[in-house]
């Protein structure tokens, strides 16, 4: 087979029309084998990348076509205890690869060592993993520009209106009835046209979805017959794990993409790029691992044998490395204009920024996403910690991303619960939790506030559980969160006691309502708008079955509706979504302060009362605010987490202007009205007052 030069300069395999050029990058490695295959899997020819520049090996294939398959084969020397794994036995998958046929079989030939060996990662083996190895596959289309024009325009949210929905592509499609069955669990049922009237009706203007980046389910799952559910396992940053494609294959991800920016719902992906699939030193070699353990991965000082595990999944990415660093930046862009992607969040974001001396905002990585011309316009979300030293970053992140705040999850549930001082860590919350984010130019919707999240309780669950209930991950209720600041209203589990159902169902509609008139970035843990359950389950990463699934067929269709007044609410004020953070600054309008807290009785609040259980808040437009609509907005909250009903004084009203009861957690059915002085707000709930504009609330 005759094999020419090529070219360096663009990593992966690319068709000109007239045949194929090869390019991966290894530092390490001695030479690269490519391999080519038959649509049956059996490797037709094998032959060497003839040059070398820099890091990256390459090779121009002539009259080679498109869908040919392929990997590679590196050698070099086999010396764990010196950090290199190179075995040329074990057939490679391409990180650059943009497609991937076949699956991952289980088998011992997986891995480089011989895991009978009492050495373990030390001993050497010289099975072929061929057959047990996807094959990385050749695209014709692969950056046309002709594909990126059927995605449709972007519908570009700004980050004051938006309010993120967190859904798995089959946990939110699988039992929603309305989907034709073929379809459900599918990237054909995530743009089906009853999915996008869900979301369009609920009032969210961007779905998050959990990983869809190919994946390796871990083998310990695989032994127990179960799967890596959420995915946050990849193996591969440009290609769209099969186990979702129905009818449409994966490229019914992109007509899904389309039809959502057709709704305005804009598609956020959280991406793994802190690990890899292939684990510690036990794990298989598959990929990186083969191709430059060294490089791709952060090894331990002087023990290169093992793995810097900042994750906790056995490996890190070594991601301040050019060549590893370029590999996140170039799929990041793939899924901006190949896939319609409109923003990302990160996993582990920590150790995205982990450089020699530890973590550092201005990480190279880091700097480069804000600085990139594709990335910089698009959404971009931390999850701010990982596991290593120094790992907890919350607020530590650098314009312009976002970062997910536990801090905000974890006090909204102890104040509904009535915690001791429970007011004193809401009330930064209710304000955009300014002392992390108000620095640096940073805006209020930097912070993302959350509730719940795929990884722990769903709405449902933090209302009925004391305790988690993981039995079913087969890890004898080990894993998952153990502070979950969560309240079984007087009975552990299901009830059908009056009471503490009624009781439940308002502490859901408390924590929403706190959730949508917080300044801040909401999110929306999919399946909490209809009380969805996973039975206290708080880690289910492995439960593919009806613990993961979201239950429709048992939807709460007054939440639901609920959850629809309060985006409208969210919607209808501008007040409650600001960029500027409020701090009390007089107005210039009307020499009033832009936030002022109150006592139920209209005087101060005792912030010393350890006990405190009652207070409110009036926003308006931030004095620094340069928004005209913010002037005349006017929202006052009242908060109670008691167990008697008390009495408001609400403010004196403008001249001509007057008090709408605009919600009631304790009344949620109940439409607005005019409202007195004085007003009275049950026990354990929260009402939004605001007054009307011209006599209406539009």
């Amino acid at each position: 087979m005759e094999i020419l030069a090529g070219s360096f300069s663009r990593l992966g395999a690319h068709c000109d029309g007239e045949g194929v050029n090869f390019a991966v990058f290894s530092e390490n490695a001695a030479r690269i084998e490519l391999c080519l295959f038959d649509a049956q899997g059996t490797e037709t020819h094998r032959v060497d990348l003839p040059e070398r520049s820099g890091p990256v090996w390459h090779g121009y294939i002539p009259g080679l076509a498109p869908g040919c398959r392929y990997g590679y084969r590196a050698h070099g020397v086999y010396a764990p205890e010196r950090g290199h794994r190179f075995n040329p036995n074990k057939l490679l998958i391409d990180p650059y690869a943009r497609a991937l046929e076949g699956a991952f079989v289980q088998s011992d030939a997986l891995y480089g060592f011989d895991i009978r060996a009492p050495e373990e990662d030390l001993s050497f083996d010289g099975r072929d993993s061929a057959p047990f190895v996807p094959k990385s596959v050749v695209l014709a289309s692969d950056g046309a520009p002709e594909r990126r024009s059927d995605l449709g325009p972007r519908p570009r949210t700004p980050w004051i209106d938006s309010v993120i929905y967190e859904a798995h592509i089959k946990g939110l499609t699988q039992r929603f009835e309305a989907v034709d069955e073929p379809l459900r669990g599918t990237y054909d049922a995530l743009g089906h046209p009853a999915v996008v009237a869900h979301l369009k009706a609920l009032g969210v203007t961007a779905v998050e979805l959990l990983p869809i980046q190919a994946i390796l389910d871990e083998g310990f799952l695989a032994d127990k017959g179960m799967v890596n559910y959420w995915g946050y396992n990849p193996i591969n940053y440009f290609v769209a794990d099969s186990r979702y494609a129905g009818p449409g294959g994966v490229t019914a991800f992109r007509d899904s993409v389309r039809r959502l920016h057709d709704a305005g719902i804009e598609v956020l992906l959280d991406v793994v790029y802190n690990h890899t699939a292939e684990a510690d030193q036990r794990g298989p070699t598959v990929s990186y691992r083969g191709l430059d353990n060294g490089a791709y991965y952060r090894l331990q000082s002087g023990r290169p044998r093992f793995y810097a595990d900042d994750t906790g999944c056995g490996n890190s990415l070594r991601t301040a490395h050019p060549f590893v660093g370029r590999l996140a930046l170039d799929s990041l862009r793939y899924w901006v204009e190949e896939m319609g992607i409109d923003g990302f969040r990160f996993d582990l974001a920590t150790a995205l920024g982990r450089e020699d001396n530890g973590f550092d905002p201005g990480a190279g990585l880091l700097d480069a996403m804000t600085q990139d011309p594709v990335l910089c316009g698009i959404k971009l979300i931390a999850e701010p910690w990982d596991i290593g030293p120094g790992g907890y970053r919350l607020g530590g992140f650098p314009f312009p991303f976002a970062e997910w705040n536990d801090r905000y999850r974890d006090d909204v549930r102890k104040f509904w619960r009535g915690d001791d001082r429970g007011p004193h860590g809401l009330a930064a919350r209710l304000l955009g939790s300014a002392e992390l984010f108000d620095k640096g130019g940073r805006a209020a919707w930097s912070s993302v506030n959350l509730i719940t999240a795929h990884d722990g309780f769903t709405l449902a669950d933090v209302t009925a559980y004391n305790e988690k209930h993981n039995d079913a991950n087969q890890e004898d209720n080990r894993d998952g969160h153990e502070a979950n600041y969560s309240d079984n209203c007087g009975v552990e589990g299901p009830s059908d006691d009056p009471a503490i159902i009624a009781r439940r169902a308002r502490r859901q509609r408390n924590m929403l309502t706190t959730l949508f008139v917080s300044q801040g970035t909401p999110m929306l843990l999919a399946g909490d708008e209809i009380a969805n359950s996973q039975g206290g389950n708080n880690n289910a990463y492995c439960q593919d079955n009806e613990i993961g699934w979201i239950d429709w067929p048992g939807a709460d269709a007054e939440l639901l509706e609920f959850v629809r007044r309060l985006t409208e609410l969210r919607r209808a004020h501008p007040a409650l979504r600001q960029g500027r953070f409020l701090h009390g600054r007089v107005r210039a309008e009307d020499n009033q302060p832009d936030v002022i807290w109150r006592g139920f009785d209209g005087g101060s609040v005792n912030w010393r009362d350890p006990g405190l259980g009652v207070f409110c808040l009036r926003v308006r437009g931030s004095a620094e605010a340069a928004d005209p609509s913010l002037v005349d907005d006017d929202v006052f909250l009242a908060f109670n987490n008691q167990q008697r009903d008390r009495s408001v004084a609400l403010p004196d009203a403008p001249e001509g202007r007057h008090w709408i009861r605009c919600l009631d957690t304790a009344a949620p059915a109940t439409p607005e009205r005019a409202v007195l002085e004085q007003e009275s707000v049950a026990a354990d709930s929260v009402v939004v007052f605001a007054l009307d504009r011209n006599g209406t609330m539009e």
